[in-house]
């Protein structure tokens, strides 16, 4: 009886090692292929994708980029067809790591903002891959795994019927006046303000620390959701909103909104990114895939998107890049919950 049982638990032991080894067979035959491909011209990429053909891209999209990227690329690249699993990036690493527990990799592109490239990369689940075209990008853009294909802003704006012309405010100092006084609202969750002010603007904790308490004083109104503060802010409910995002502005201005955005100033962040999965069940047609998707050519469909591309010569179809952005980057996410909590305690918010 005991021998039985230590014959089955040798027998799937055995299996198990035997699936563990041949998943990192299959890891590094796909790595081998990412690699060597890495060296091609799109076109000759193009070439070996198109005997895979196909892409199984995970990546949050909005509904205009779907509408855009990916028939773009399959525009671009015929026979090579995009299969696009939309989630939000935390449902997204949740099913990578659900489906690697049941032994697949379906996935062949991931896509992740920057609050989340630190966990996927921790994960281990992405390949390190050669992108020539990254070369263009500046080193908080990209990193050995991954490479940005968009980009966000968090700026100040008013609504023009509250705050007469010449009176607007020109940086983030002027919202400490005390004309402002409940006047300002924001979204309670934008620490990344703090953040950026502190390590790009003032390059001192203490100096946006004490700005942003100043701020405060003025007794500042929160809202949860970037559109709906927005939306609060061209009705008049209040005459600033000191966290909105700049490319909410342009299109809403477009249709006669009697806001106007701060463009001296934002603090700004990786909205979106490509990295090739390990063990892509089609590594040509991945690789293929994130090439061309932070390309110039690439990002042009991102900005046709109504995107903010991350390439520093694409750019976007509005003028939604301040003039100075303080870019956040990868190590400033793992000082997240430390500022979140000042934020927090500044602004006096549960």
């Amino acid at each position: 009886m005991n021998q039985t049982k230590n014959l089955s638990t040798s027998s799937r032991c055995a299996t198990f090692t035997w699936a563990v080894a041949l998943a990192l067979i299959i890891c590094a035959v796909s790595a081998g292929k990412v690699s060597a491909a890495a060296a091609d011209s799109l076109d000759q990429l193009y070439e070996k994708a198109k005997k895979e053909g196909k892409i199984t891209l995970y990546a949050p999209l909005s509904p205009n980029a779907m509408s855009v990227i990916p028939p773009a690329f399959m525009k671009r690249f015929p026979g090579v067809t995009v299969d696009h699993i939309d989630a939000t990036s935390d449902k997204l690493i949740a099913r990578v790591l659900a489906e690697q527990k049941g032994g697949r990799v379906i996935a062949d592109v991931i896509s992740g903002a920057l609050s989340y490239l630190p966990q996927i990369l921790d994960l281990k689940i992405v390949e390190q891959v050669a992108i020539p075209e990254a070369a263009a990008y500046p080193p908080q853009l990209k990193g050995d795994l991954w490479v940005a294909t968009d980009t966000q802003y968090y700026i100040a704006g008013w609504n023009t019927n509250l705050v007469k012309k010449g009176e607007e405010p020109k940086a983030y100092e002027e919202l400490a006046n005390p004309k402002w006084k409940d006047g300002i609202m924001g979204e309670p969750r934008d620490f990344q303000m703090l953040v950026g002010f502190a390590k790009r603007k003032f390059n001192s904790d203490e100096k946006a620390i004490d700005l942003f308490r100043k701020i405060a004083v003025n007794q500042v109104e929160f809202h949860r959701g970037h559109s709906q503060l927005t939306e609060f802010l061209m009705a008049g409910q209040r005459a600033v909103c000191f966290t909105c995002y700049s490319h909410h502005f342009p299109v809403r201005m477009k249709k006669g909104a009697p806001i106007q955005p701060l463009m001296a100033e934002g603090v700004g962040e990786v909205g979106g990114s490509v990295m090739v999965m390990k063990g892509a069940p089609h590594p040509n047609a991945a690789l293929l895939y994130v090439r061309w998707a932070v390309s110039e050519e690439g990002q042009k469909a991102y900005a046709q998107a109504g995107e903010t591309p991350a390439h520093p010569k694409v750019e976007p179809l509005e003028k939604i890049r301040p003039t100075t952005p303080y870019m956040l980057t990868i190590d400033d996410v793992r000082e997240f919950p430390r500022y979140e909590k000042t934020w927090k305690e500044i602004f006096q918010i549960r």
